[in-house]
């Protein structure tokens, strides 16, 4: 699935983030883009991007990372986050990119959970930068995985 693709599908299945205005730009075994504009629609009364939908472009980065990996597995696999941590280090404006690039730490909790068809689950780290190259948050996510049967 390319970016593009991708981002149609988010209008009808996330339609929030869509319309929030994330958007996945880059994806591939190891890494996954996606950014964020600050506008009317996310801001918060500080002039600032609202937390939440720098946790949708954040957690998409992680959730998007996983799709093809679970499709390539041929095995149905659910997956959902259950802990998160985020840390704000400065205010959000203009344009924010997050990324995450655990391709490899999803291929081993996959790995796990379709060999023992036990859950898994695995921390997943994406980092918000700003335009100017300045760190602006750091979202971790727990993820479960599944097999189902």
């Amino acid at each position: 699935m390319t970016p593009a693709q991708f981002n149609r599908y988010m209008l009808w299945k996330l339609p929030s983030a869509f319309w929030c205005g994330v958007r996945l730009k880059q994806l591939t075994s190891v890494q996954a883009v996606t950014t964020v504009r600050l506008s009317w629609f996310n801001q918060n009364p500080f002039k600032s991007m609202f937390w939440a939908a720098q946790g949708m472009a954040a957690e998409l980065s992680t959730g998007a990372l996983m799709f093809p990996k679970i499709k390539d597995s041929g095995q149905k696999v659910s997956m959902l986050v259950v802990q998160n941590e985020a840390i704000f280090t400065k205010k959000a404006v203009g344009r924010i990119t997050f990324t995450c690039g655990q391709g490899a730490a999803i291929d081993h909790a996959l790995k796990h959970t379709i060999d023992t068809k036990e859950p898994a689950t695995v921390w997943l780290e994406s980092k918000g930068i700003d335009e100017n190259g300045v760190q602006v948050a750091v979202f971790k996510f727990k993820w479960s995985l599944k097999v189902k049967t």
